[in-house]
């Protein structure tokens, strides 16, 4: 038996899930996919951020100081997920910007399209994603697809980095569909101006990453799950739900470190916990 932990569902079983859910006016349904990894799917459409559906990163890493072990089995891959109709992409890191993920989602979806940050257009065509499919996004810009209107603004991961044109190199989205209105922040650390830049509320989710940041691990590091506590604490969505832990064994915090600190949030903000490939329904 596998030591991976195990999805809730996958493969074709997670697949039909998805195809057969229909959800009302004013419901989301989310599933996680791993790491950074959700799919939304509305009354409208379907729309995916920041997938990581392959071993690429284990393959690169192997036999260097540096090995990707996967923690979770993968519990779909790009070309099984069905009805895709937008993909968000936050930062060219691989398990964000994958390109043995978005190739064959984009493959098996060919009307869908991949918002990627302005500054990685080139870096997305370079991995072979076509170029007539790729939207370019920025601090503030806008777009909407299938019923999907999503905002970008900056992530810090772990500083506000730009290129050199003053594009913006990481990004999280604020998305609005049917009703509801949630923030996925990619990878990021609190910074000054998030919450000035998040906009007013009121918001329903919070999507944040908690693996925090450990120089011993030689990668970007992101908000602590204490850190993604006291934002919420300050923007008052009505759910957390924490993101970025579980996939490889170098770059985690167990999840227990965000349920302790989730003690902390005041009322009125609830903490959402799922497995991999757990449905979970927001409705308004």
């Amino acid at each position: 038996m596998s030591d991976l932990i195990q999805p809730k569902k996958k493969g074709a079983e997670l697949a039909a899930e998805i195809r057969e859910t229909m959800p009302e006016p004013g419901t989301l349904a989310v599933w996680w996919l791993g790491q950074s990894g959700f799919l939304y799917k509305s009354r409208f459409g379907t729309l995916v951020i920041d997938p990581y559906l392959s071993e690429s990163l284990t393959e690169k890493y192997a036999n260097t100081e540096k090995p990707h072990i996967r923690m979770t089995e993968c519990p779909i891959r790009g070309n099984e997920l069905p009805g895709v109709d937008l993909v968000l992409a936050s930062h060219k890191h691989t398990d964000h910007i994958d390109g043995a993920t978005l190739s064959p989602l984009l493959g098996a979806n060919p009307e869908a399209e991949l918002c990627v940050p302005e500054a990685l257009i080139h870096h997305c065509e370079k991995l072979g994603l076509p170029s007539k499919r790729l939207v370019g996004l920025d601090n503030g810009w806008e777009y909407e697809r299938a019923g999907f209107k999503v905002r970008a603004l900056p992530s810090a991961h772990m500083a506000l980095d730009i290129d050199t044109s003053g594009l913006c190199l990481y990004l999280g989205f604020v998305v609005e569909v049917d009703g509801l209105r949630f923030y996925h922040s990619g990878d990021s650390v609190v910074y000054d101006g998030l919450v000035q830049n998040l906009g007013p509320g009121p918001f329903d989710a919070f999507f944040l990453p908690i693996n925090g940041w450990d120089p011993r691990r030689k990668v970007a590091g992101n908000m602590s799950a204490e850190e993604a506590v006291e934002l919420a604490n300050v923007c008052r969505p009505r759910f957390l739900v924490p993101h970025h832990y579980d996939m490889f064994t170098f770059n985690t915090v167990h999840i227990s470190t965000f349920q302790e600190a989730a003690k902390g949030l005041t009322a009125g903000v609830e903490p959402v916990v799922r497995r991999c490939g757990e449905r979970w329904e927001m409705m308004t």
